[in-house]
């Protein structure tokens, strides 16, 4: 076994994983509630019992909207927090040692 230290993270590396999982992760979450919307829409429920939103189209626009709009906000906010995050690692992990991890090489390949 060999121990490696995890000394400095590539900040632009980190914020761009981080902005696609939080991209992905709200992807799964705002298609099924879009299409929700849509379909409580089309089906004249409307927010707060009114036909509103059935009217013109709203709610699909709601839905769409709903769709795209937050994944995007939330990559743009992971790709910030990544970049924060990998910046604090940095200074803490010079301070202190970074992560060490315990690795084993597999002879099999």
């Amino acid at each position: 076994m060999n121990t490696l230290r995890i000394r400095k993270l590539g900040v632009l590396s980190v914020a761009k994983i981080y902005a696609v999982i939080m991209f992905v992760i709200m992807l799964l979450v705002c298609i099924p509630l879009g299409f929700i919307v849509i379909v409580m829409s089309l089906m004249g429920a409307g927010m707060a019992g009114s036909d509103g939103f059935a009217i013109g189209g709203g709610g699909v626009v709601i839905g769409i909207v709903y769709m795209i709009v937050p994944p995007i906000i939330y990559g743009i906010f992971g790709f910030i927090g990544g970049a924060i995050g990998a910046l604090i690692y940095n200074i803490f992990a010079g301070m202190v040692g970074g992560i060490e991890i315990e690795v084993e090489h597999d002879q099999s390949y």
